[in-house]
């Protein structure tokens, strides 16, 4: 069960998920946060600890923005919590999730290679550097 039902975003991450929607053509707030999710859990840091007020008309459920993976994501970010030194209770949960989710969206729109579909889809090509 996850601790999140619905997914919301503040004012500036909806800006930046239209602009998003402009340059890639993806239409769905849900595939656009899913990247954005996954791009911020590839970051090697922490997401910075901030306040963010969800203050947007974006929202959907859990079950939208996740879909088929909602299971996998919501593993990834439990992964994630626990690899940075974090409690795994529901509310540092989903405040790393939002932390997360936000951080990708600045992550994406600020990224030049996301200047179409083509490029959103590089970044899961794009080569990881090797673990030492």
């Amino acid at each position: 069960m996850m601790p999140i039902e619905h997914v919301r975003v503040n004012q500036q991450a909806r800006d930046q998920l239209i602009t998003l929607k402009r340059r890639t053509g993806v239409q769905q707030w849900n595939v656009l946060c899913r990247w954005a999710l996954c791009r911020s859990l590839a970051e090697p840091a922490p997401p910075p600890i901030i306040r963010l007020t969800l203050d947007s008309n974006v929202e959907m459920s859990w079950r939208t923005f996740g879909g088929d993976l909602g299971d996998v994501l919501w593993s990834l970010v439990r992964l994630r919590a626990r690899n940075d030194g974090l409690e795994l209770d529901d509310d540092t949960l989903g405040q790393q999730f939002r932390l997360h989710l936000h951080r990708g969206i600045g992550y994406l729109v600020g990224d030049p290679r996301v200047s179409d579909v083509a490029g959103l889809a590089s970044l899961g090509l794009a080569e990881q550097p090797a673990s030492a």
